[in-house]
């Protein structure tokens, strides 16, 4: 890569959001450069979604689905946001997912076989069985490589936003309001980094899950999107809520592979180690109940037990052809030497989704010019306190196309975007220091640590507080250290680590009330 490019808009992130985006966006004759710090598509989110897309059925009225979504988010939901999702379900879903990509839909006969997930009154979530993620990222990525209009770096990681006036050479830039021009970007193969001037950018970067010690999320979810609108001055909001997957499968091997919601949804139930099935004890929905409360319920019975899993029985109430409706499932838990046709799953709670992040409006713009944030490193209020099942790709869908659209209405708005000679290259310290990989590996298991101890499930003033303190003191310290070694993927992961683990503690320790996902218990006096 040359010292700089440039390009009409830099999407940084390549999951369904940032896909979505660049297809609609390259279609549309803007000139599209997608970087993902991932090897290739398949490090992101998306792919690992196993249970599907939800959308509005022809038959059934959108107040039921909005409902559902405002039920499982505790009234902590933007309507207006919610009301969009479900409006523009239908037809986004048809015409790109369906249409335009054709992503293959589980069917039986000629009508789509809709699951039902937890927190759903109805069937609305089409599916390609447990791997429904994993194929609209290939369907996308075999699209996306024929749009001429579009550039898609790999193995590229965005070290922070550029703007003004904070990286303008020219002090007049002082008087005008702060706007983003682009970003500074690495080359993990060359170790050099690049200025990327944009007139707009489109913040795709997702989740933050693998802040936490267990996690369904890929190891690069640690919340660089978030890190990087923060230190330009974006608004945040509400990331105090991180959902907990409650059934990732426990095993010491098995990476906290994730076991789908679908699997509750096609009839199986959530037994402790006594054989007892216990989620009537803690919801009227029972095994359907929303994420929040299942999370809690498995941990308040490992706790009470004194055991370290659940077990999710499925064998004993399926009425489904199990290996058929759950392929990746099944072989994953087969190889682990546990045949879920026969006998219950062993499962834990897990980080998996943020409902929280940079604030945007209905059509993606964060509170920054130029900045768009689509897809979970977004705060839409879509979510509210806790998302409802297999919305998480609806709400990704449609503000990708919502932000693509309206950066087409507004591209050539500003004459002067940016002037290159104003923005210094990258500086690089010298003389540079080799990097320890095991400093950084030590100080991100800290974080890990630290954030599933004390900013997990079920918190605590206490635990916060501490959270805090620790956090502080390691940001200092690696703030320092990344100052002093050379540059490179792993350096930047632990920086924008330490900044977002303390800005998930900074906001539960501000929220006093317990909602959704963001449990904080009273400590006995």
């Amino acid at each position: 890569m040359k010292d700089y490019l440039e390009t009409d808009v830099l999407i940084i992130g390549g999951g369904i959001a940032g896909a979505t985006a660049a297809l609609t966006l390259a279609e549309k004759g803007i000139d599209v450069l997608m970087v993902s710090k991932g090897k290739d598509y398949t490090r992101s989110n998306t792919y690992y979604a196993q249970g599907g897309i939800a959308a509005l059925p022809e038959d059934e009225p959108a107040d039921l689905f909005v409902n559902d979504i405002i039920k499982s988010g505790d009234e902590l939901n933007y309507r207006p946001a919610v009301s969009q999702a479900v409006a523009d379900s239908q037809r986004l879903v048809r015409d790109i997912l369906i249409n335009k990509l054709h992503v293959p839909f589980s069917k039986n006969g000629d009508e789509f076989d809709l699951a039902k997930e937890g927190g759903h009154s109805s069937r609305r979530v089409l599916n390609v069985r447990d791997m429904t993620g994993r194929v609209i990222q290939d369907k996308f990525n075999e699209y996306l490589c024929t749009l001429p209009k579009l550039t898609m770096l790999f193995q590229h990681t965005a070290v922070d936003l550029l703007s003004y006036p904070h990286h303008s050479l020219n002090p007049v830039r002082t008087y005008e309001e702060p706007r983003i021009i682009g970003a500074y970007v690495l080359d993990q193969k060359s170790k050099k980094i690049a200025r990327v001037f944009a007139r707009k950018v489109v913040l795709a970067t997702g989740g933050l899950s693998s802040l936490y010690l267990h996690s369904t999320n890929p190891e690069e979810a640690v919340g660089n999107g978030i890190a990087m609108a923060y230190r330009a001055g974006a608004r945040l909001a509400n990331l105090e809520y991180v959902q907990f997957h409650p059934t990732s499968l426990f095993h010491r091997e098995a990476d906290s592979f994730l076991i789908s919601e679908a699997v509750r949804g096609e009839g199986a139930r959530l037994m402790n180690l006594k054989g007892e099935y216990f989620m009537e004890k803690y919801s009227p929905l029972k095994d359907l109940a929303p994420r929040d409360e299942v999370s809690r319920a498995i941990y308040e019975e490992m706790i009470k037990n004194g055991n370290d899993y659940a077990l999710l029985d499925l064998a004993s109430f399926a009425k489904i052809n199990i290996r058929e409706r759950f392929p990746t499932i099944f072989q994953t838990c087969l190889k682990f030497g546990i045949n879920i046709e026969e006998k219950p799953i062993p499962v834990v709670p897990a980080a998996h989704y943020s409902c929280g992040g940079v604030l945007s409006n209905l059509n993606g713009r964060s509170s920054i010019c130029n900045l768009y944030a689509i897809g979970e490193v977004s705060a839409t209020g879509v979510h509210g306190a806790n998302r409802l099942a297999s919305v998480s790709l609806l709400e990704a869908l449609v503000w990708g196309v919502k932000a693509a659209e309206d950066i087409v209405t507004v591209i050539n708005d500003d004459k002067d975007p940016y002037v290159i000679a104003e923005v210094p290259e990258w500086k690089y310290p010298y003389p540079k220091e080799k990097l320890d990989p095991a400093l950084v590996w030590q100080d991100l298991v800290t974080i890990k640590t630290i954030m599933w101890n004390y900013n997990g499930i079920i918190r605590t003033v206490k635990r916060l507080e501490r959270a805090k303190a620790d956090l502080e003191y390691l940001k200092h310290r690696i703030e320092k250290f990344y100052q002093q070694v050379e540059m490179g993927n792993r350096i930047i992961t632990l920086r924008d680590s330490v900044q977002a683990a303390l800005l998930i503690v900074e906001a539960a320790l501000r929220n006093r009330v317990s909602r959704g996902a963001h449990f904080i218990k009273a400590e006995k006096s």
